[in-house]
């Protein structure tokens, strides 16, 4: 499978930007959080993982049009089994007047550039297999992750960030957050 690269598919308008999440930008982003997913997305088993963990790493985007945050993108350091090291991807969120528009798209093949070059070797997430699979990211073996929380065993995703390095089950258990 090929994995899309910043370039590829993804929409690149000249009056939208993209740049990390500055502390100043949480506000905004609490508020498309809230349009995106609604009151209950608070309770799903990947926002546990990432309870009292900061709320901004390196790897977090925003895309922005007119200093107005229109997409944003989060990763949260995790831990599995007690191995330090991963990321947790989520959420992504895309206000809904500017969906399907490749702004999602954009943020997670720049966000996953940045984790890669940095030397991360496993992102986790809890999505559709279907948007995150033309990144890469394919079905958790089952059994491998233990969330927090009741999840759909079939919407754990991963990616292994430096094809052909074989992480052979190296990050297995509990999923918690690092700090």
């Amino acid at each position: 499978m090929t994995q899309l690269s910043p370039s590829d598919d993804v929409a690149h308008p000249p009056d939208f930007h993209s740049r990390p999440v500055r502390a100043s930008d949480w506000p905004a982003i609490e508020a498309l959080h809230d349009v995106a997913f609604g009151p209950g997305a608070l309770t799903r088993a990947a926002y546990r993982a990432r309870e009292g963990q900061p709320r901004i790493s390196p790897f977090c985007r925003t895309v922005y049009r007119a200093e107005t945050i229109i997409a944003a993108i989060r990763y949260t350091p995790i831990r599995i089994g007690g191995t330090s090291g991963p990321l947790l991807l989520g959420p992504l969120a895309v206000a809904p007047a500017f969906a399907n528009q490749g702004h999602g798209r954009r943020l997670l093949a720049e966000s996953l550039e940045v984790a890669r070059a940095t030397g991360i070797e496993l992102v986790l997430l809890v999505g559709d297999p279907p948007y995150y699979a033309r990144f890469g990211f394919v079905r958790a073996p089952a059994g491998r992750f233990i969330m927090a929380g009741p999840v759909d065993p079939s919407r754990i995703l991963l990616l292994e960030m430096n094809g052909g390095v074989d992480l052979k089950g190296r990050f297995t258990g509990r999923v918690t957050g690092a700090a």
